[in-house]
């Protein structure tokens, strides 16, 4: 079984951040008639907390969080193919849970593709979906309010 551990995200992680996500939903930008923006992508990432998925020295993958008061928000999740389904994604998940909990912030936010099968995952971690925004769903966690 895979160790996985997070590591804080710099400016020399953008390249890597750019095209992993580039790679995995450039399918979903060309099924909903979106268009894929590397600037776009660029300024998301200078505006958030960025963090590296990673297993001894290999990176993995990465996210990106923003909060604000009813929420912290995954705004990327990204996994390399190569290291897709091996628990990576999920443990991900209940790391993010527990700083909104630690946080103490209402929900765990995020938005997902309507046709992204990551949708199933973030459902298994306790994500319902709460909204849809044309081909988005938004879908969110409450963090219990009551003590542990």
């Amino acid at each position: 079984m895979m160790v996985f551990e997070l590591r804080p995200a710099t400016s020399r992680d953008l390249d890597f951040a750019r095209e992993l996500t580039r790679n995995n939903m450039l399918r979903y930008y060309i099924q909903h008639d979106l268009l894929w923006q590397d600037e776009g992508f660029d300024v998301g990432w200078a505006g958030r907390e960025n963090w590296l998925i990673v297993s001894g020295s290999t990176v993995l993958g990465f996210f990106s969080l923003s909060r604000d008061a009813k929420a912290l928000y995954i705004r990327e999740l990204h996994v390399l193919e190569a290291f897709r389904g091996q628990g990576a994604g999920s443990w991900t998940i209940d790391q993010v849970f527990a700083m909104a909990c630690k946080e103490r912030r209402p929900a765990l936010r995020l938005t997902v593709f309507e046709n992204n099968p990551a949708q199933a995952l973030y459902e298994r971690k306790g994500l319902k979906v709460v909204g849809t925004d044309e081909c988005f769903l938004r879908m969110q966690r409450d963090i219990d309010a009551s003590p542990g």
